[in-house]
C-alpha cells in the first residue's frame, strides 16, 4: 500500500471514489430524509410511494448499473446515481421508522395547546426521530462505499473499483488486498464522523441512558 501511495496512483483513484462515495451520499442521504418524512407525515403519500419504494429497492442494484451507465456515461455521474440509490433507502426507512415510534402523548399534548402540525413535527416528532435518523445514515455512508465500487466494477477508467479489477487482473493480490484496506478505512472514518456529529446533535440521548 505505501509503495502504491509514493507513486501517487492509489492516491489519484481513492481520491475518485472519495467524492463518487460522498457526492452520491449526500444526494442519497437527502432524498431519504425528505421521502421519509412525506411518508410518516402523509398517510396518502405512504399507500402511494411506499410499495413503489420496497420493489424498487428489492431489483438488485448491480442489475441496473449497466442501464445507468449507458444512460448517464462512463464518468463520475453514473457512479454518483448508483450511489445515491443504494444508500437512499436506510435513511428513508429509518426516518418513516422513527417520526412513527414517537409518543402520541407529546402530540396530544402540544394539539391541546393549539399547535400546528407543522410545530408538532418541529418540536417533537423530529427531535425525538434523530436517533432513527442518524441510524439511518450510518448504514448509508457505509452502504455509499459499496454503491461507489460497484459502478466502478460496472464501467469506469478511474476509482479504487477500477484499480481492483486491474489489479485481479494482473494477478497483484497484494494490490488487492491494500486496496480492500484502504476501502475498510474510508467506512470506518465516515462512520466515526456520523457518530461523532450524533453525539452532538442528540445530546439528550446519552443523558437518558
Amino acid at each position: 500500500m505505501i509503495l502504491l501511495f509514493k507513486t501517487g496512483d492509489l492516491l489519484y483513484h481513492f481520491w475518485i471514489t472519495l467524492f463518487e462515495t460522498l457526492s452520491g451520499f449526500a444526494i442519497g442521504g437527502l432524498l431519504g430524509l425528505v421521502l421519509g418524512i412525506l411518508i410518516a407525515q402523509f398517510p396518502l403519500v405512504e399507500r402511494t410511494m411506499y410499495p413503489f419504494m420496497v420493489a424498487f429497492q428489492s431489483i438488485p442494484k448491480i442489475a441496473i448499473a449497466p442501464i445507468i451507465i449507458i444512460w448517464a456515461g462512463y464518468g463520475l455521474e453514473s457512479k454518483i446515481i448508483i450511489t445515491a440509490l443504494i444508500s437512499f433507502f436506510p435513511l428513508m426507512v429509518n426516518t418513516v421508522a422513527g417520526l412513527q415510534a414517537t409518543s402520541s402523548e407529546y402530540s396530544d399534548m402540544l394539539t391541546s395547546f393549539t399547535a400546528t402540525k407543522w410545530q408538532i413535527f418541529k418540536m417533537v416528532k423530529f427531535p425525538m426521530a434523530l436517533p432513527f435518523i442518524f441510524a439511518g445514515l450510518d448504514m448509508a455512508g457505509v452502504m455509499s462505499v459499496i454503491g461507489a465500487i460497484v459502478g466502478e466494477f460496472v464501467g469506469a477508467k478511474a476509482g479504487l473499483g477500477y484499480v481492483i479489477l486491474y489489479r485481479q487482473f494482473q494477478l497483484d493480490m497484494p494490490g488487492v488486498f491494500a486496496v480492500l484496506i484502504l476501502l475498510s478505512l474510508l467506512g470506518i472514518s465516515i462512520h466515526l464522523v456520523i457518530s461523532s456529529l450524533q453525539k452532538k446533535i442528540v445530546f439528550w440521548e446519552k443523558q437518558t441512558k
